[in-house]
């Protein structure tokens, strides 16, 4: 096992009328700016219970923000926040909206140039506007970690930060929230959460037993109750099971010791940048390709995987492997998530033009960051 070093500060309050707690967690006189999406929040009662919680509370809103929060959307949010003086900033929705106001928060205090360059050119964040959340889609994980992922939908990129300084001062996760969301976002959910997991998990050994079997108790409650959700929308139980094993997949414990890989996630990208494919739906698209094309890679996890998760040992390492692939896709398959390229109509020509991007920035991807534009062309071939 690497060393490592590990703190997540985010507050987390989870439970029924959670929301009601909200006022006890912002600073008194604090200048609110509320950010949300499409408006989904008041139709569902979310939007109704966060201001009654926040009554006497002085609140700007802010709407409008993706599925895929676009660069250009979070630049005018920066604008309201320095015409009225916001001191804090509050998501309401799912990780979209999360990875917006992360990004939001980081943008207004940036005295470096454009914005931009924390996403294009890494540049760090030295300050950000204190945040908190209320999370209404268990999916990213976003509810307990600095990350965050922005469009920019005029180049068509889709580019990822990370800080500290964007971590929630608190995170608010009321299991009901999920009782109202449609089936799609339900099952992007579930395979967003099973993918964070993955890319900690199916690299190679380290002898990180612990790890490996927190890892897979996420994996198997999601599998357990992933369907129960979908099939009974008010089963609190499986909706608060589903909703914390989405924020234990990607607030840092599985990480900690272990090698990551996140090129599913970095392929995967570019379909939302090129089609504006469903975030979670990339994900299923893309990992089996990385499966196939880097088994010898990772050939000691996928069986290990393929064993304590789905009870395959029988035949010899390859068929085995080609088992565990197929009962992977077979699973975000039953969830209502298909994955393979033409599913979404993407063409051939798609592939060209990601992989001219890999080739000409010369990055390699991967655990082993060993993986250039040749393999991934060939995990995007692999998918069609």
């Amino acid at each position: 096992m690497y060393n490592f070093e590990f703190r997540n500060p985010v507050k987390i309050l989870f439970g029924k009328e959670s929301i009601s707690k909200l006022s006890g967690e912002i600073p008194a006189n604090a200048n609110i700016l509320m950010i949300y999406g499409g408006g989904s929040i008041k139709r569902t009662g979310v939007y109704d219970q966060v201001m009654a919680a926040l009554k006497g509370c002085t609140v700007a809103e802010f709407s409008g923000i993706e599925a895929n929060p676009h660069y250009e959307t979070c630049m005018e949010a920066v604008d309201v926040v320095k015409k009225k003086n916001i001191d804090f900033l509050l998501a309401v929705g799912g990780g979209s909206v999360l990875d917006a106001t992360k990004f939001i928060a980081a943008a207004a205090l940036y005295e470096n140039g454009d914005p931009w360059d924390i996403l294009a050119a890494g540049k760090p964040v030295e300050k950000a506007l204190p945040l908190g959340a209320v999370l209404t889609l268990p999916a990213t994980g976003s509810e307990m970690n600095g990350n965050s992922v922005i469009t920019r939908a005029e180049r068509q990129e889709k580019k990822a930060f990370g800080s500290p300084l964007v971590m929630p001062q608190f995170s608010v996760l009321d299991p009901e929230c999920v009782f109202t969301l449609p089936d799609r976002q339900v099952a992007n959910g579930v395979v967003d959460a099973f993918v964070h997991v993955m890319e900690q998990y199916l690299t190679f050994k380290v002898n990180s037993p612990l790890q490996d079997r927190l890892a897979e108790s996420i994996l198997t409650t999601l599998i357990e109750e992933g369907p129960k959700v979908l099939a009974d929308r008010k089963n609190y139980d499986a909706a608060a099971n589903f909703m914390w094993c989405a924020t234990m997949a990607l607030n840092g414990m599985i990480a900690v010791g272990v090698p990551q890989d996140w090129s599913t996630h970095v392929i995967g990208h570019e379909l939302t940048a090129f089609h504006g494919i469903d975030h979670g739906r990339t994900l299923a698209i893309v990992l089996p390709g990385v499966m196939h094309v880097k088994r010898d890679n990772k050939k000691d996890k996928i069986l290990q995987y393929g064993e304590r998760i789905w009870g395959i040992t029988a035949g010899n390492e390859d068929e085995r492997i080609d088992a565990i692939i197929a009962r992977t896709v077979e699973f975000f398959e039953s969830l209502g998530v298909p994955c393979r390229l033409p599913d979404y109509n993407v063409p051939e020509s798609t592939i060209t033009k990601i992989v001219d991007r890999f080739k000409q920035s010369e990055a390699k991807i991967g655990e082993k960051q060993d993986m250039d534009y040749l393999e991934i062309e060939k995990i995007l071939r692999d998918r069609l």
